[in-house]
């Protein structure tokens, strides 16, 4: 049988399976909810290996599944350094000072209408520039390691956060600021007592937009110059040695960092916004 052959039976396969689990009595169990994705990942995995091995593809082109999961564990030590370096000092760090600028800037603008007016443009004029030209700036003024980084990531996950944040502000109706007023409470009570907790979907959205931006600011950030360790750099490098499976690897773990921190992200959301409609 052709590699396409066996492909499309594997794809078959896979696909009967999760049809009768998605059909079956506990499909609504949390242990058919996660297996369903797993063996639609399996699925594929098991499709890419069938196809690399017996077509014969070179690893320049394309690494089969074991080429890269033996380079990954083989590379552990190197992975770690570069996911420090990139994820928990540039990304983490820049993610939380663009957080709280966003937020100081948000309540800021939400006491001043000359300023909410005058800095939404603004933010809107600085995510859209683009980060092949603002990160070999960034890099000049702060120097090649993990803080011009975080300044890029600041920088791209301001704006996201800002807008949902002065938006979510805004979500209150007129009847339950009037009730507010009634009760005789301040801008201070107001704020802290309906319109954050009405804010917090909005504020919410903006930090998982916000995840995924900061991320891509850290990796792409380092291409422009970083010290001998970092995601980016060591994809940069990897490429120029025609290392594809060491590229794979690190693109393994940038996923793998994304899909946790937007997950920690979702989860608080959850806890802290049980109430909301969404969320029910």
């Amino acid at each position: 049988m052709s590699a396409w052959g066996i492909a499309i039976l594997i794809w078959a396969a896979g696909w009967w399976l999760n049809v009768r689990l998605a059909n079956g009595p506990q499909s609504e169990s949390r242990a058919i909810s996660l297996a369903i994705p797993a063996i639609f990942g399996i699925t594929l995995i098991a499709m890419w290996q069938v196809l690399v091995t017996m077509l014969d593809i070179s690893p320049v082109i394309l690494p089969a599944p074991t080429a890269i999961a033996e380079r990954f564990m083989g590379s552990l030590p190197i992975l770690f350094a570069d996911f420090r370096q990139t994820i928990l000092k540039g990304a983490l760090v820049g993610y939380l000072c663009g957080m709280l600028a966003a937020f100081v800037v948000a309540l800021l603008a939400d006491r001043s209408p000359f300023l909410a007016r005058g800095i939404l443009p603004v933010g809107a004029f600085m995510a859209a520039l683009p980060i092949v030209g603002t990160a070999p700036i960034f890099v000049k003024w702060l120097g090649s390691n993990w803080e011009s980084k975080a300044a890029v990531v600041a920088v791209m996950v301001f704006f996201p956060i800002l807008v949902n944040t002065v938006a979510g502000l805004k979500d209150t109706s007129a009847m339950q600021r009037d009730l507010m007023r009634t009760y005789g409470a301040g801008y201070s009570a107001t704020l802290l007592k309906l319109r954050v907790p009405a804010a917090l979907p909005f504020i919410f959205n903006g930090l998982k937009i916000a995840t995924t931006l900061a991320l891509i600011g850290a990796i792409v950030a380092e291409f422009f110059g970083s010290p001998t360790v970092g995601m980016g750099f060591r994809i940069s490098t990897s490429v120029g040695q025609l290392a594809m499976d060491m590229v794979w690897a690190e693109i393994i773990v940038a996923a793998l960092a994304g899909t946790a921190f937007y997950g920690a992200i979702a989860l608080i959301e959850k806890r802290v916004t049980f109430w909301h409609p969404s969320q029910r």
